[in-house]
Formats: structure tokens, C-alpha cells, sequence
């Protein structure tokens, strides 16, 4: 089983202007909401992939109810704790005049610690052996920023192997729970290793430096250039194709979401690298937060170039 876990999930709405003006009043030639949070757009690119998931959520106010009835109507296993306040709603603002994409997000429920002890039993509940599980996303306000190394370590003492996609403290601390595979970006892995990082060899050094702290598998994105992926003895520098980009916005959730599909089928480092890259270029081409079908992804796997590093 994969599970999936968005401790600040989002409605996420899509405003698409022929020219943005500031200032004045601009209107949307196309407007698309998704059900979002990195998380929950892992588990939407799995559904895509035909993988089913697991999605963990915490839920709160009239969005929280909606985004729960929109998930389980898409055909999601939905595990849900509603807590108080209310769920976020972010806005992505597409020019097409100059093809720049803003985003504004808004901050979330505050999570306190009864509703944390909450999950932590809920998850310890749910955790089986051989399982994958994604953390993904920034923590909730509230939250204390080694809350995902905790739930980390609940989910792998039961047998199961841990993902972590967040930033910050909460990406520094997850890693000192050693999770089984992490997915930094360019920015987030600088900020790790306290060195500016500027492609070729620095990432594949990046990477591996991650990779030997105990971090069974580290993918390392560097968005539209490349991903290196240090896994075992390999380290593979895997880039995209060409492509018409309609919005980055969720092509590493579905990365990620390509890396969880090489390994829950045991794949070797060059497929799994492989699979991360194809699964992100074809959300890119997506509108909003979408994601690609399998059928665009599996268009798109042999033309993405593979070098050992």
C-alpha cells in the first residue's frame, strides 16, 4: 500500500489572464480548481499511474468538507482528521502575456498538540510493513518543526519505508529520522549543506552527500534541468525532454509520485529515475495542478536521457 500524507492540504484554484496588470481589474479567461497539497497531488498522479493510495488529510471547515467529498467521489481511501479553523484555498495567477506564473497560499489551521497526538495514533494505527508512505508538503502552523521526523520513525519501527518532501527546519529534522527516500530541490538541498549549488557536479555531490547520511534514496530535482537520483551504489543524472510547459506547479509531487511507482514495483536506479522525470514533465504540461495520464507518461519515458554520473 502507498499512503499519502497532507498535513496542509489546499483547494487550489487556477486563474488564467491574457495580461496581468496590477493595479486594475483583470479578468480570467479560464478559471480550474484542484483538489490539492503536495500530498494529495502525489496521490492524484498514483491514481493517474492506475496505483491506488492512501490519502491522510488533516481537514478542517467548509473546505475541509468539500475537499474530503471531492476526494472520496474521485475514488480516493480517505483517512481524515478535521481540526478547527479552516482549510487552505490558494490562488495561481498565469499571464499568458509573459507566461509567469504567481502563486499565493494562504497558511492553514493552526494544529495543536492534542489534534497532533491525535494523528501520530491514527497513523501508528494505520502503519504496516513493507508499506510506503510520502510526507509531503510544509507543516501546518502549530506544528513543531520535528513533527515529520516523529512520524517517521512510528511508520518505519512498524516495518514501512518513509518518503519526505517538505523544506526548511522540517526537512532537516525529517532527515535525521533517516527516512528510506527524500526529494529535495536545488534551493532545499543548498540550504541543507550550507553551499550555493549551481548544476553538473555539484548536485550529483549534493546528492550523494544526503545519500550518505543514511537517506536510502535521495532525488534531487533541479526542476526543468535535471534530477539526480543517488540510490545504492548508483548516482544517475536523468533529464526531461523538450516540452510545452502549461504550469510547473505540481510537476514534483508527480515526480514523486513516479519515484514511489519504480519503487513499490523494485525498480532498478536508472527506471526509477527514469519513471521521477517522465511523471514530472507530463504534469508540466498540464494546466493548474494537473497531472499527466499514463499513457502521455509512457510516451514520454524513452526520450528522457539517462547518464550514470
Amino acid at each position: 500500500m502507498i499512503v499519502t500524507v497532507t498535513l496542509n492540504p489546499t483547494l487550489d484554484r487556477t486563474l488564467i489572464v491574457p495580461e496581468l496588470r496590477l493595479g486594475e481589474v483583470n479578468r480570467a479567461r479560464a478559471v480550474r480548481d484542484d483538489l490539492g497539497g503536495k500530498g494529495v497531488n502525489v496521490s492524484r498522479a498514483l491514481q493517474a499511474l492506475g496505483l491506488p493510495s492512501t490519502i491522510v488529510a488533516l481537514l478542517a471547515g467548509w473546505t475541509g468538507r468539500a475537499m474530503q467529498e471531492g476526494l472520496l467521489a474521485a475514488g480516493f481511501d480517505v483517512v481524515a482528521l478535521e481540526v478547527p479553523g479552516e482549510t487552505r484555498r490558494n490562488v495561481t495567477l498565469r499571464d499568458e502575456a509573459t507566461n509567469q506564473t504567481t502563486k499565493i497560499n494562504e497558511p492553514g489551521p493552526v494544529l495543536d498538540s492534542d489534534h497532533a497526538e491525535a494523528l501520530a495514533e491514527r497513523i501508528a494505527g494505520l502503519a504496516r510493513p513493507g508499506d510506503l508512505w510520502a510526507f509531503c508538503g510544509a507543516l501546518p502552523p502549530g506544528a513543531p518543526s520535528g513533527f515529520y521526523a516523529r512520524l517517521i520513525d512510528i511508520v518505519q519501527s512498524a516495518g514501512a519505508r518513509a518518503f519526505l518532501d517538505t523544506s526548511g527546519a522540517a526537512l532537516a529534522q525529517g532527515l535525521q529520522a533517516r527516512p528510506f527516500g527524500a526529494k529535495p530541490n536545488r534551493e532545499e538541498a543548498s540550504e541543507l549543506l550550507g553551499v550555493p549549488l549551481i548544476g553538473g557536479i555539484t548536485d550529483v555531490s549534493a546528492a550523494r552527500a544526503l545519500h550518505a547520511v543514511g537517506v536510502e534514496v535521495v532525488a534531487l530535482s533541479a526542476g526543468a534541468d535535471a534530477l539526480v537520483l543517488a540510490m545504492g551504489d548508483a548516482t544517475i543524472a536523468a533529464y526531461p525532454p523538450p516540452i510545452p510547459v502549461a504550469s510547473p506547479i505540481g510537476a514534483g509531487d508527480s515526480a514523486l509520485a513516479g519515484l514511489l511507482w519504480a519503487v513499490a514495483e523494485d525498480c532498478e536506479p536508472v527506471e526509477c529515475a527514469r519513471r521521477a522525470v517522465a511523471c514530472g514533465a507530463a504534469a508540466a504540461m498540464q494546466e493548474g495542478t494537473g497531472v499527466g495520464d499514463r499513457a502521455l507518461v509512457e510516451k514520454l519515458l524513452p526520450m528522457v536521457e539517462v547518464v550514470l554520473a
